[in-house]
């Protein structure tokens, strides 16, 4: 026995598996990687980073579907409110995982040796314990990341520092907490291994002082992963005890339990009962496990019952830091299997602890993970698949906007050219038709002018309102004329032409615009041309001649004779310009000139001789044509004739009156209107033509405006399709991309799944 103590330092392992000090620094990493600790350290470290990229995931997420806001057909309010709602719930649970721990706490009777349990796994004198040291509220002892110790009562955030154990005996003493508080003791992560690992250890005031069993339950329990039952091997399980696990059996499924029979080492004593007594123990325990809590197998339960001595434990570890051998610290024969016995207790309870907290605190997250990327994956497939299906619906559109713009276009260019033929067909058409109209009231307007029936009188001022009124009355007269023969069927064919632009124009517009169209055409009035004569300053050169003139006088006589030679001379010119043939002069045939030329010169001759006879001033004159008349034809039928010529002056000068003056006026005018308005034939058709051509043409322009209007219209709903169409191509894009973020982000949780829960199953 004495070899085997000396040989236990070398040869037992410590607790966890974990070598004894001593022991290179690499070889305790590598023991430590090894443990089974380690899994929840692992498996917390992976779930955190997969929720890292799911909260990345959902916010990319958010902010992509606030961009597509002004596009709100691709997603509902509500599916925005949904995936939203996910950033707060991820960051909760990355702060949750943030303090997830495995979490065990140590339950029993009062100084059942709860206190000396938690010190030996710990392998330091943390918590108070012996004589004088009950703990009488909860204690949790978990690792502080800035290396100092300290504690934190429940009430209050102030950190009171502990350095040693009779410190926070002290520091306990002097708070007045009730059994049910919380102390939360940090202690430096670097001096304990399970600290290390985020294991956290509650120590418990004995379940035997206090009947609010429940609200400890309630308050400490539902999140602790292993409950180990600290029992006094020195007598059997009591009814505080089973009830206290009946109430944490009814709140949680199956929790695990550990069943601890401290002190054994007073079994030593009595050698000869230790198996009995033992097999007594254990017998009860798994009835108890199995049988009254149902939370285990009998194989299950045969695994969770130890028989150890805390202090002893506490003591050889203590004496390993030292340096010395752990049978030191022995306190009764049978150390070896006893120190052995709790270190397979901490080693099946580091199993089971990480087992059971990967489970209960990861396969939740992982759940919530994989819900949270599939709520938000659905909505991300929605928008990648209505945005191929919009986009597919606007390219179409884009096509059939495309393909009307063009047909527009190509029919606008024929239109435009066939109008423009038609207008001017229909101008030239005008011209002819008022020139011809105009010409033929024209050679009417003697009759015209005899419908003007205003009193006549010689008089000059008189005179002048007559003309006035002559000309506003032949103004009138005309423009009605016109009027009356061509405005009727010059407005018809014009509306029948607007009517047909409009026709034609409109099947070029959209709908919207065709009811635009239908009111350029409507008027109130239909259209009417304006045949500006102006006859006002057109005459306003005419001079009327009123004076008495013998119609059988000299001059008159003489002024009708020559303009009588003067139209045969030009006849005779005209006929000149033939050509003739030719012929020799010797010819018998030979003719002579068609032009009288002695005639023509003894003519002119008498006419020079008549006028200088009555231009002349002196009786010579006169004296010579009577002497040569008496001479020629005798004096009586000169006296006969000079009766007669007297007769004929005197009634043509009786008759002279104002209706004769008017007769002569109306004549005047008629014949210096008829030249006038000859000038202006051409000018007055032209402006009639100008004017159809004016409204035929502005009518035509307000068609074009509507299809160019129409055509810019289409144009810019052609760009803004197109704008759509890439905003769409860049929202399935980032769609598609969020998507496959996803299926990574879902393949990383199934990875962790297989990796660290279905594994424990």
């Amino acid at each position: 026995m004495a070899a085997f103590l000396s040989r236990t330092p070398m040869a037992t392992p410590a607790a966890n598996g974990r070598p004894s000090v001593g022991l290179p620094g690499d070889v305790v990493r590598k023991v430590r990687d090894n443990s089974p600790l380690q899994i929840f350290v692992n498996a917390k470290r992976k779930i955190n980073d997969i929720y890292v990229e799911i909260e990345d995931y959902v916010k990319d997420s958010v902010s992509y579907m606030r961009s597509l806001q002004n596009n709100d057909q691709l997603f509902s309010n509500d599916d925005f409110k949904v995936v939203e709602s996910h950033i707060s719930k991820v960051r909760s649970i990355r702060d949750v995982l943030l303090r997830d721990h495995m979490k065990v706490a140590f339950f029993g009777r009062t100084s059942n040796g709860k206190s000396t349990v938690i010190n030996a796994m710990l392998k330091d004198k943390i918590l108070p314990s012996g004589i004088g040291h009950t703990t009488n509220c909860f204690l949790q002892v978990e690792g502080s990341e800035s290396g100092e110790a300290y504690l934190v009562t429940e009430d209050s955030s102030e950190k009171q520092n502990v350095k040693s154990v009779g410190q926070l005996g002290h520091a306990l003493c002097k708070e007045k907490l009730k059994e049910s508080q919380m102390v939360r003791i940090f202690w430096p992560k670097e001096k304990c291994l399970l600290l290390r690992d985020d294991v956290v250890l509650v120590d418990s005031p004995g379940i035997d002082v206090t009947p609010n069993l429940d609200e400890w339950i309630d308050k400490h329990c539902l999140d602790a992963d292993v409950f180990v039952l600290v029992a006094n091997a020195e007598s059997t399980l009591m009814v505080t005890e089973k009830n206290f696990f009946h109430k944490v059996s009814q709140r949680l499924s199956k929790p695990n339990i550990f069943i601890l029979n401290n002190r054994w080492d007073a079994a030593a004593s009595e050698v000869d009962y230790m198996d009995q007594v033992r097999a007594q123990h254990t017998e009860r325990t798994v009835d108890f496990l199995v049988t009254e809590l149902g939370v285990c197998t009998t194989e299950e339960a045969a695994q969770r019952i130890f028989f150890v001595s805390a202090k002893e434990a506490l003591q050889a570890r203590l004496q390993e830091q030292k340096g010395q051998p752990a049978h030191t610290g022995a306190l009764a024969e049978g150390f070896p299997k006893r120190y052995f016995e709790f270190q397979d207790f901490e080693k099946k309870f580091e199993e089971c602890i990480s087992q059971s907290a990967v489970k209960t605190k990861f396969e939740q997250h992982s759940q919530q993970g994989q819900h949270v990327v599939s709520e938000v994956k659905r909505v991300m497939d929605a928008i990648y698949e209505k945005s191929l299906k919009t986009r597919s619906e606007k390219l179409m559109s884009k096509k059939e906007v495309h393909d009307k713009l063009n047909f527009t276009e190509q029919q606008l260019m024929l239109l435009t050219q066939e109008m423009k033929d038609k207008i001017h067909q229909m101008v030239e058409d005008v011209e002819q038709r008022v020139s011809k109209a105009l010409s033929e009231e024209i050679h009417r307007l003697s009759t015209l002018v005899d419908e003007f029936n205003l009193p006549f009188h010689p008089e000059p001022l008189v005179l002048n309102v007559y003309k006035k009124e002559m000309h506003l009355h032949v103004e009138n007269g005309l423009g009605s004329n016109l009027r009356a023969r061509l405005s009727t069927a010059l407005a018809l064919n014009i509306e029948n032409s607007q009517r047909e632009m409009t026709d034609r124009m409109a099947i070029l517009l959209p709908d919207d615009k065709k009811q635009v169209s239908l009111t350029i055409l409507p008027r109130r009035e239909p259209f009417e041309i304006l045949y500006r004569l102006n006859c006002d300053n057109l005459c306003a050169d005419f001079h009327e001649n009123l004076e008495f003139r013998f119609s059988w006088g000299i001059t008159s006589l003489i002024s009708r004779f020559m303009r009588a030679r003067s139209s045969d001379i030009a006849v005779l010119n005209r006929v000149e310009r033939i050509p003739q043939p030719l012929t020799p002069l010797g010819d018998p045939g030979h003719t002579v000139s068609l032009r009288g030329d002695s005639s023509s010169e003894d003519w002119n001759f008498l006419s020079k001789i008549a006028v200088a006879s009555i231009s002349s001033q002196g009786t010579f004159g006169g004296l010579f044509v009577a002497g040569f008349m008496l001479k020629t034809v005798g004096w009586r039928l000169i006296l006969v004739s000079g009766a007669i010529y007297g007769c004929l002056y005197m009634y043509e000068r009786l008759t002279w009156t104002n209706k004769a003056k008017e007769r002569s006026f109306k004549k005047q005018y008629v014949n210096h209107a008829t030249n006038k308005l000859k000038l202006i034939v051409d000018l007055t058709s032209a402006n009639c033509s100008h004017q159809v051509q004016q409204e035929l043409s502005s009518t035509f322009a307000r068609l074009c405006h509507l299809v160019d209007e129409s055509i810019e219209d289409m144009s810019g709903k052609v760009k803004t399709l197109e704008k759509e169409v890439k905003l769409l191509e860049e929202s399935a894009n980032s769609a598609k991309v969020l998507r496959n973020k996803a299926n990574y982000v879902a393949r990383e949780l199934k990875l962790f799944d297989e990796a660290y829960l279905k594994q424990q199953d």
